[in-house]
């Protein structure tokens, strides 16, 4: 197992390096640049925006800009600003060096605004992954044994219908209906607040949480409920009638310690890989959620960065979210492990 793990982490430093190779490359490539708008909306002269883009590194060849951003500006003693140290800013040491610089927009270290943001995220994904979870199982494994019955098919059709409502649309009909038309019938405020983490101004409350928690998690969880259902449902029917379940019933077993103990436990192993395939989404957030509700978290920040061309912040998140993609596939197959004693790893 040990070995198993080290040559998977070894692949992931060289998959991480490529991939940091594209990223750069499809960020740089992108029309405009984090320049684009200082000539318009602030009416800067054009010979000042070229020396704040020589400020900023801008105008080197991209792959002297990589080389900057991975392993630091040490080599290019270009004193750019005259401010004492090379190419502006200060002296970068490169993502190898934990540094990913600043952020083009706030001209604060990535890495602050980063940590600022992603508590909120991991806050709000955990809270719409762990509920979707909770109900899923439940759900999909009594869709399997009673096969076809009323509460099968009353599930089968939400699932389907959570599968095909996109998550923005849901989050502007929750919105319609829990702030313009639903009322609190004795303050005359909104029955549920739509934006934010908590409402400003205010103590911190549990309630006050929880109500702005109610919103974003239920247009959030609902694809996720859906798919995770769906899934299990049709991967316990591809178990439950196998010999060992007769096996086990003809032991004495009671129903309930079949189902739950020997069927759901190899059924599972399939969901294993959709839920850890799943799990960076609590470092990225959901962009479309965290936008309708004004959620501060990474989702909004992607987003906010990317129309702004802020490439340091642009950079660092891709990467982190590559690097957790490959932490829970690695996760995946360690906990396929567990779950079936038949596969091993050499």
């Amino acid at each position: 197992m040990a070995q198993y793990i080290l040559r998977r982490l070894i692949q992931a430093v060289v998959i991480l390096f490529v991939l940091s190779l594209v990223f750069f490359a499809l960020v740089n490539l992108a029309p405009g640049g984090p320049l684009v708008g200082y000539g318009q909306g602030r009416r800067m002269p054009p010979e000042k925006i070229q020396i704040l883009k020589r400020q900023l590194g801008l105008d080197r060849p991209m792959p002297v800009q990589y080389l900057i951003w991975l392993a630091g500006n040490d080599w290019f003693k270009v004193d750019m600003d005259g401010d004492g140290s090379p190419d502006g800013f200060g002296t970068r040491r490169g993502v190898l060096r934990g540094d990913f610089g600043l952020s083009l927009r706030t001209r604060q270290p990535v890495l602050d605004e980063l940590a600022a943001r992603v508590p909120n995220t991991v806050y709000l994904m955990t809270t719409i992954m762990l509920l979707s979870i909770t109900l899923a199982i439940p759900i999909g494994v009594i869709s399997a044994i009673k096969q076809y019955s009323v509460f099968d098919i009353i599930a089968t059709t939400f699932a389907f219908a959570g599968q095909a409502l996109p998550d923005f649309w849901l989050g502007l009909i929750l919105i319609l209906i829990f702030y313009f038309i639903l009322k609190n019938p004795i303050t005359g405020q909104p029955l549920l607040p739509v934006g934010g983490i908590a409402t400003i101004g205010q103590p911190f409350s549990i309630s006050d949480r929880l109500a702005h928690l109610v919103l974003p998690v239920t247009a959030g969880a609902m694809g996720w409920l859906a798919w995770y259902t769906r899934f299990l449902r049709s991967s316990m029917l591809d178990v439950i009638n196998h010999d060992y379940l007769r096996t086990a019933r003809a032991k004495g077993l009671t129903e309930f310690r079949v189902m739950y103990k020997h069927a759901l436990r190899n059924a599972l192993i399939p969901l294993v890989t959709l839920v850890a395939l799943d799990l960076p989404y609590i470092f990225g957030g959901a962009v479309f959620i965290e936008m309708l509700f004004s959620w501060p978290g990474m989702g909004l920040y992607y987003y906010q960065s990317a129309m702004q061309r802020d490439y340091p912040v642009l950079m660092a998140i891709l990467i982190f979210g590559g690097i957790f993609i490959i932490l829970s596939n690695l996760l995946a197959d360690i906990l396929y492990g567990f779950l079936d004693p038949r596969i091993r790893f050499s």
